[in-house]
């Protein structure tokens, strides 16, 4: 699976909707994540209101997590987001389109339905009509598929790593004793999977063994299984991070919690 790398801040997307994998630390200094590991995969992951997972499902994570742990001091914390932006401009975008489409219409047809020529109550029958149809629009703008449509992969991209980096000072990633935090967080209205670590994990793990880390959850989120790419990241970060900072016997504290975060 071919993968672009780009420098710190940027968000370039491989045309073809592969993964992409950007560095650099977050401008967020409680947060201070140094790598950050961005998925375009187009995979066919549920998609619904927002996460829901049954609790088989969430003790299957928290366990892939404490496996993972018992082989380094890093922790380990996977996040599931219905969305990582709004993206309003995609709702007024498709609105717009709608009445543009609408007025146009109308007046090709004007012939049609003005036999009689113009007069005051149809230039407010046209307004009405043109409104109408732009909050049609703006409606069907809220659907995923169309807001996906209305909106470029760069914004996406952008804000699940500002999704990715709230997220990382919200729940404490950066409070770790050693500053060996680790997030991966799986965005499913973007279709995106990021991975964030803390700075004291940079200098062992470079871009390229982290784009590993999302080429393992991409390939089973391909397939639709979630949880499942939760799982083989899980245990992916796991191997790289026993590697950077194994776990000491009798000193390797469950700092954070293990179970999935799912948030909307």
């Amino acid at each position: 699976m071919a993968v672009r790398l780009t420098g710190p801040g940027s968000a370039r997307n491989k045309a073809d909707g592969g993964p992409v994998v950007s560095g650099g630390r977050s401008e967020d200094p409680a947060a201070s994540p140094v790598v950050a590991a961005i998925s375009e995969e187009e995979a066919p992951v549920a998609t619904g209101r927002g996460p829901t997972l049954t609790e088989e499902e969430r003790a299957r994570v928290e366990a892939a997590v404490q496996a993972a742990e018992q082989r380094t001091s890093a922790e380990i914390v996977p996040m599931i987001v219905g969305r990582s932006g709004v993206y309003r401009e995609a709702h007024h975008r498709a609105g717009l389109l709608s009445a543009v489409l609408a007025l146009t219409a109308l007046l090709t047809i004007e012939t049609t339905w003005l036999p009689w020529g113009w007069h005051a109550a149809n230039a407010v029958w046209l307004l009405g009509v043109t409104m109408l149809a732009y909050a049609l629009g703006a409606w069907v703008g809220t659907w995923r598929p169309v807001l996906r449509l209305f909106t470029s992969r760069e914004r996406m991209h952008r804000k699940v790593q500002l999704r990715a980096q709230l997220a990382f000072a919200q729940h404490g990633l950066a409070q770790t004793r050693e500053r060996t935090g680790l997030l991966l967080l799986v965005s499913l209205l973007e279709r995106q999977v990021s991975v964030l670590a803390d700075q004291s994990l940079r200098d062992g793990i470079s871009d390229e063994q982290w784009q590993e880390v999302v080429a393992v959850v991409v390939e089973r989120l391909k397939v639709g299984d979630l949880v499942g790419g939760l799982c083989c990241g899980i245990e992916a970060s796991g191997t790289l991070l026993a590697r950077t900072c194994p776990a000491r016997d009798g000193d390797n504290p469950d700092e954070l919690s293990n179970q999935v975060i799912q948030d909307t």
